[in-house]
């Protein structure tokens, strides 16, 4: 192993983890940003609705955990770290705890699929700034590429989503469409970015890899975006997953499976603007609905992040 690689820091968003959490989270996340107060209360109930917390932390450490643990069976005894962009621990106080532990240089796992200035850049971008807040001992973060259309990932989210076929009558799973999501956002940050190209690459892999290889239409797949934010009159990605229910249904579907292909772990918006308002769509036209689970510390991620570490060891 090259000495010059010490640690691995995964790097996710952070989630509250209590109901008096939920407001201060709340205006890190917007950061002054022009978010409608109202849009913001909105959120707020939709924590106290799934019990005023966020599993996102206690995923996150599921995961480096199940990293931890794979790295040491390959031989690789690296310490892996957790750091938050917008809760506890926060980036700069795991870098502070890094550098107490004498870490010089880590690899930087960002656990978001695809690319965006949302996504990517800002986190590179709260990396560095946490690197200035904890001073000049703080360890040096090399970021891994992206892995959108690692076989890892493609895996794990087409075992996901076939457990979710499943639970569909065998004589109905070929025509039953897959709706493929991930978070909307504005269609400038989109252009300048490989976001959507992104989302539908990964989108396709996992469905070519199920037999589900048709866009659009009974037995195929198509892609939707959720959990928009900001004023109404600005242009988002579209279509919101709720139309894309409603056309399906329409169209006389009779099961949809929706498979969150741009979240690696849940939260509150899977399990709220999914579980709770796509279902009440779907089911209230007929729809049976079917929410594949997230990537989560599913073995095939996991060993992604794996080979991702290694490639990462090997560059040093």
């Amino acid at each position: 192993m090259a000495p010059s690689l010490d640690a691995v820091l995964l790097i996710a968003f952070g989630g509250p983890e209590k109901p008096e959490d939920v407001r201060p989270f709340l205006a890190n996340v917007t950061g002054g940003r022009p978010i409608p107060p109202a849009r913001l209360e909105e959120v707020a109930h939709h924590y106290e609705v799934m019990g005023g917390r966020s599993p996102l932390n206690e995923l996150t450490f599921r995961q480096a955990d199940a990293l931890r643990a794979r790295l040491r069976a390959d031989g690789l005894r690296l310490p892996v770290y957790v750091g938050m962009r917008n809760w506890a621990p926060y980036l700069h106080e795991t870098l502070a705890a890094m550098a107490a532990d004498g870490i010089r240089t880590a690899l930087g796992l960002i656990l978001s699929p695809h690319q965006t200035e949302a996504s990517w850049e800002r986190y590179q971008a709260n990396v560095a700034e946490a690197r200035a807040r904890a001073g000049v001992s703080a360890p040096a973060v090399h970021h891994t590429p992206g892995w959108f259309d690692r076989p890892g990932f493609i895996e794990a989210m087409a075992d996901r989503v076939r457990d979710a076929l499943a639970g569909i009558p065998a004589a109905e799973r070929a025509v039953a469409p897959l709706v493929f999501t991930a978070h909307s956002v504005p269609v400038p940050m989109a252009e300048t970015s490989p976001y959507v190209d992104q989302v539908t690459e990964s989108s396709r892999l996992v469905a070519a890899r199920l037999g589900h290889a048709a866009h659009g239409g009974h037995g195929g797949w198509s892609i939707a975006y959720q959990s928009r934010s900001g004023r109404p009159q600005d242009p988002w990605l579209e279509p919101d997953v709720g139309e894309a229910i409603r056309r399906l249904a329409a169209a006389g579907a009779r099961h949809v499976v929706v498979a969150p292909i741009g979240f690696v772990c849940d939260h509150v918006e899977v399990l709220y603007d999914l579980d709770v308002e796509a279902r009440a769509i779907a089911e209230g036209r007929g729809l049976g609905f079917h929410r594949a689970a997230t990537a989560c510390d599913h073995p095939a991620f996991i060993g992604m992040l794996a080979d991702l570490v290694r490639e990462g060891v090997g560059a040093t």
